[in-house]
This record gives structure tokens, sequence and C-alpha cells, in this order.
């Protein structure tokens, strides 16, 4: 059965791509319900233009069928040589469109004109009087109406467009045939900039015939929201087209206002990936640094354990009294001291980064010669290096004096030896050297052992860390020597570096700047 860590772990990491479906479900109806809104507001702004196109046909053939009804009132069937004794006085003011009326006899059998009236007399009404006897009555629906319905023909005779408005009347058994006919042209240049003119430059109106050629107004460009109808009843083989001027920026903005909900959406679904993201990131973090942590214990541990067995086990080999030899007497001695002064110097490494995590750490900076801080420090070391078969060997160059709290330097000294030692085995050879970089102080300690891998060498200042060739080789360690050395260089003002390769040992460099001028007689403390 998995352990409750294995089990948050896969819960955890379950959640990332049920998160991510969700946020994908969640941006694929958001985008759905920003195309269902675009499409209302574009069936709006159609709505509104269709409306408003109806609106102006609607009102042309009122006006038209205001003019027949005044005609309508004015003709008498009964005297219809009268007819423009009764219209042409009030033409001008009641029907400015009509140009003719003219009353046919239904009953004759060549359709005799009974009356006639024009606004102004020519040769083509006298061509009109000719195509109502012999073409246009032909093309009247004069049996399948009611008599005295209103009604109208809108056709081209000849390449004219003509429009003519006709009803019947009834008079002691004979029928009538009224027409009006209304000047097309008239129509055209008069009437319509007067209906369809938008003095809000809202909007434009445009009229095309039968066949689509533009009678009025400007010709519709590609891409525009344009609705166009038939007249109703009055010039019914025309069409008019309404587009809406503020269409194409209506558009514009709809289709901004959606690409920018889009990029919200977008934007809100990638934050929200991104964090999730970094919570798995930051648990896994958390996860191995507290994997680090249990195996810091485990090690400092088993550090711990290590020397004080030693010098249990001496002691008690002392106390029994069994140790013959003084030599021997003494030789255990050594190694206790040994061993306590190695315990002694990983309870401190351990304090001393603990004050570091804290953010409590303070150095004392006095000028000191940096050869008698490395000389202190190798001899702590040299016996243990001649125990694993290596030799220490120190080289220096005079150097002025240097700016540092020497007990940290010599525990930066004291943990890269002591690494040199147990990665070293059978290398032969530690060298220490001290050396001048410039304005800077070197110090160096190289081993010619296995060397550290590329990979390792980016993290192998990082705390807890241990290389893997370290955990392979089951080499003891806590995984803070190191990075405690870095924080001391850089507490100094000054850096650490590793060269190595796999194979070829390695060598660890801390540079110090060197002390220039006088320092005042107290110690300076300086935090870490």
């Amino acid at each position: 059965m998995a352990d409750p860590t294995t089990r948050k772990r896969r819960v955890t990491y379950l959640l990332l791509p049920a998160i991510v479906a969700a946020v994908l479900v969640l941006g694929a109806f958001l985008y759905r319900a920003s195309r269902q809104i675009e499409q209302v507001r574009k069936l709006s702004v159609i709505e509104a233009t269709l409306s408003l196109a109806n609106e102006k046909a609607d009102r042309l053939d009122r006006m038209i069928i205001e003019q027949d009804n005044a005609i309508a009132s004015l003709v008498d069937v009964s005297v219809p040589h009268e007819v423009a004794q009764k219209w042409l006085p009030t033409a001008t003011r009641e029907t400015p469109t009509v140009r003719a009326v003219l009353v046919v006899d239904l009953s004759s059998r060549d359709g005799q004109v009974l009356g006639f009236a024009s606004r102004s007399p020519g040769p083509e009404d006298e061509a009109f009087r000719r195509l109502v006897v012999h073409k246009l009555r032909a093309d009247l629906q004069l049996n399948r109406a009611p008599a005295d319905e209103l009604r109208h023909l809108h056709k081209t005779y000849g390449a004219q467009s003509y429009l003519v408005s006709y009803w019947q009347r009834s008079l002691a058994g004979r029928r009538f045939l009224i027409v009006a006919w209304h000047d097309v042209a008239r129509l055209v240049h008069d009437v319509f900039p007067r209906l369809f003119a938008d003095q809000s430059g809202k909007a434009r109106v445009a009229v095309a015939d039968e066949e689509g050629r533009p009678v009025f107004g400007s010709s519709v460009r590609a891409g525009e929201l344009t609705v166009g109808r038939p007249f109703p009843t009055t010039l019914y083989g025309w069409r008019i087209s309404v587009t809406l001027t503020s269409a194409d920026e209506l558009g514009e903005r709809i289709e901004r206002r959606r690409t920018l909900e889009l990029v919200l959406v977008a934007i809100a679904c990638v934050v929200l990936i991104v964090g999730v993201g970094f919570v798995l990131i930051a648990v896994e973090q958390e996860r191995r640094l507290s994997a680090q942590k249990s195996e810091f214990v485990a090690n400092v541990s088993h550090e711990l354990k290590t020397p004080l067995s030693l010098v249990r086990m001496f002691a008690e080999l002392l106390l029994s009294g069994r140790v013959a030899s003084e030599e021997k007497r003494r030789q255990y001695l050594e190694i206790m001291l040994v061993e306590s002064e190695r315990l002694t110097a990983l309870i401190e490494n351990v304090l001393d980064f603990a004050r570091v995590d804290r953010g409590k750490a303070t150095f004392d900076f006095v000028p000191a010669e940096l050869s008698e801080v490395v000389q202190r420090a190798v001899d702590v070391y040299r016996y243990r290096a001649e125990r694993e078969g290596l030799e220490i060997e120190v080289v220096g160059a005079e150097l002025p004096q240097v700016r540092l709290d020497p007990r940290a330097i010599e525990l930066c000294l004291i943990n890269l030896l002591d690494n040199a030692i147990k990665y070293a085995r059978g290398g032969g050879l530690v060298t220490v050297r001290v050396a001048r970089e410039g304005e800077l102080a070197a110090l160096s300690v190289e081993d010619h052992g296995g060397g550290i891998s590329a990979e390792d060498q980016r993290r192998i200042f990082d705390r807890f860390f241990r290389g893997r060739d370290a955990r392979d080789a089951r080499i003891r360690g806590t995984g803070i020597g190191l990075s405690l050395v870095k924080h001391i260089a850089e507490a100094h003002g000054g850096a650490v570096r590793v060269d190595s390769e796999p194979g070829r040992g390695a060598r660890f460099t801390i540079t110090l700047p060197l002390w220039r001028g006088p320092l005042p007689a107290s110690a300076e403390r300086a935090p870490g």
C-alpha cells in the first residue's frame, strides 16, 4: 500500500490534468457564448436595418396611396369628361407625382377613353393613352379583384418604367376603369431625396431597378451590413436597400469586443494553468526539501554516532585496564582526541548552518594572516589524512593581511578538507594553495579523486544537496558544508567556485578581498 505522502503526490498530479480540462471546457463554453452574443448583436443590427428599410418603403407607398385616394374622391364616372376640371386645380398640391388621369369604359369593345387629363400635355400623353388601351389593360388584374379595390401596376414598356394606380367603378350596368399615371422620373428625382434622406447621417438608402441597376443612392460596398426588400404595393419591381453607416463601426466594435473577451479568457486560462504549475512546482520543491531534511537528519545522526562510538569504545578499553603498553594507551587517547575534535567540528557546522538558515549569523572581521588560518585547519586534519593514506601539501605565497573572521575561514577550509579526504581516498595528495589573484586572495583545496559531474556542479552549493556519486558510493555527509562555505565567502565580500572534470579530481577556490588601510582597534561585527 502506498504511503500517505505518495498518495498526496498522486492526488496532486491528478489535479493538474483535471484543472486543465476544466479550464479548456470553460474556455470553450465562453468562446461559444461569445460567438452567440456576437450573432445576437448582428441580428439586432439586421433587425434595426430591416425596420428602417420597411419604414422607408412603407412611407413611399403611403404617399402614393394617399394621392390615389385623393384622385378617387375627385373623379366622378357619371361625368368623366370633367376629370380635368376637378383634378388639375389641386393636382400640384394634392397629387404631385401624378402626371395624368384617364377614365376608360370597360363595357365598350375597344376600351373607349371617356375622360383624360394631363398636367403637362404632350406626345408622351398620347402614347400613354394608346398604351393603356392596347397593352397595359391586358396586364391589369381586372377580373381577379373586387371592382372598387385600389391596385398598382409597375412594369417596363419600351425601356420606360411605368407606375400606374387603377381601380374600377360601376354605374348603370356599365364598368369604368380609372387610371392614375405616376411620373417615375419625378419620384426618383424629387420624392426619393426627400423621403429617403437621413439627416442624422446614420443610414444610407439605395434603390435599384428590376435588373439590379442603381436608380437612387450610392451602390453598396462589399462587406457592408445591408438589408434590402422590394416595395410592398407600388414600385414592387424595384428594391430598396438600407445600410446603417454605423454598421461597419458597430461590426468592428463587436469584433474587437469578442477578440478582447477571447484574449481575456485565454489569459485567465494561461494564468490559471501557470498558477497550478507553480503550485505543483512549489509542492515538489517542498517535498524535495523535506526529503533532504530527513536525509540530513539521518546523515547527521550517523555522523555523530560514528565518532561517539569510537570514543566510547576506546574509553572502555582504557578503563578496563587491558591496554598493556603505554604506546597503545597514547594511540587510543590520540584517536579519542581526533574523533572528539571531529565531533566538535560537526556540531559547530550544524550550529553555524542553523544560524545562517535563520539569518542570525555574525562574523568578527579582523586583519589576519591567511597562511596562519590555513595552517591551523590543516593541522586539525593532518592525522586523519595520514590515516586515510593521504598527504596534505600546503603551498603558500606571501600575501598582505586579509580582512576576515579567522574562525569562519578556518571552518570553510575544514569543510573543504573533509570533502577532499572523503572523496579522494587513494588519490594520494591533497593540495592547499594560497595565492594572489589581482586584488584578491585565493585559497584553494585540490584533490585527485573521482571529480564532480557537470550536472552536480550546478547544484553543489545548494543546501542539503549531495551529488549522485556520493550517494552511490555511500559516502557519509550532511549536505550543508559547501552551502556554508558559500555563505561565509560571500559574507566576506568574496566568492567560491569549483573546477572539476570527472576522473580528474576537483579544485574548490575561495577568493577574499585583500585588506587595504587601517582598521579600528575594536573588531568589526557584521551580520552574515
